[in-house]
């Protein structure tokens, strides 16, 4: 994490103490949150990042900003303040009111906090573990980005330790959904597909990118539910997330996964295209780095 935080309206230290436990949402997990890449000081696709942000405080009941032009000058401030041009961003909402642990002199119906880091190596590709019951599709908040995140980390160190970098999460039907950060495609011949969000997935930025804004000359993108003998079997497997873009699959729970396409490829070159177009169209005037 970088020094300077946003709390709020406010540019602070990131190591302040501005948060108390009285916030029912930081114990709880009560709030929404996004990660959005910034390149070249924009925030890349923050409109997407918003509307999804906005559905799941609808569903969760959380408190939500008016202004999204507001919250996205205050999010420039901080990576201006961070010097955080080319970095990872980090945005909450949180509730602050209801419940029986309600803290005292707390009046504001959230809090915005936000916070920037450097971009993580990813590598060249990765190996995934397998987790079934994962997910639960019929779940009425299946599919949100929320911050009760717990599971989905105790995921992810399980994997690590035993050599894997990441999940798939399978819902109550055996059918692939999601991993714990990145939603997951297979290519087949020509033709890439995902799993639809009945699976239970997370709609996420990138994924909504990918089958709406990039067209590749005889490439077919779309939903299609998936089994893990789907995935064996397919000519390329790739995750697809904010931090990561389109990355290549190697394993998948000790079954080697082939890699005898070009589907992918041609749908990174394709994104890249689609995000330096969108920079370019954000472009911003020269930042401020005082706080």
């Amino acid at each position: 994490m970088h020094r300077f935080a946003l709390h709020n309206e406010t540019i602070c230290q990131a190591s302040e103490a501005v948060l108390m436990p009285g916030q029912v949402g930081l114990l709880s997990g009560w709030g929404v949150f996004s990660t959005i890449c910034v390149k070249e000081g924009v925030l890349f696709a923050w409109e997407r990042h918003w509307a999804r942000m906005q559905r799941d405080a609808t569903l969760m009941h959380v408190p939500f900003p008016t202004d999204p032009e507001f919250v996205h000058s205050l999010l420039l401030r901080l990576v201006d303040a961070n010097a955080a041009w080319t970095s990872t961003l980090r945005v909450a909402i949180v509730r602050n009111l209801g419940g029986m642990w309600q803290g005292h002199g707390i009046t504001r119906n959230y809090d915005l906090i936000a916070f920037t880091a450097d971009n993580k190596e990813w590598g060249s590709n990765v190996r995934l573990g397998v987790v079934p019951q994962a997910r639960h599709s019929a779940c009425v908040f299946a599919g949100t980005k929320i911050l009760a995140w717990a599971t989905n980390l105790v995921w992810v160190e399980e994997a690590h330790n035993k050599g894997y970098d990441e999940v798939v999460l399978l819902n109550e039907r055996d059918e692939v959904s999601e991993c714990t950060s990145a939603n997951i495609f297979i290519a087949e011949g020509n033709k890439a597909w995902t799993p639809p969000l009945h699976s239970g997935c997370l709609p996420g930025v990138t994924r909504d990118v990918l089958l709406s804004e990039v067209h590749v000359s005889g490439i077919e993108i779309g939903e299609r539910d998936l089994r893990l003998e789907d995935l064996a079997r397919a000519d390329e497997v790739f995750i697809t997330s904010t931090t990561r873009g389109l990355l290549p699959v190697k394993e998948i729970e000790g079954i080697q996964v082939h890699q005898k396409g070009e589907v992918r490829k041609a749908l990174a070159q394709a994104f890249t295209s689609y995000v330096s177009a969108y920079v370019s169209g954000k472009k911003r005037p020269a930042p401020v780095t005082t706080p």
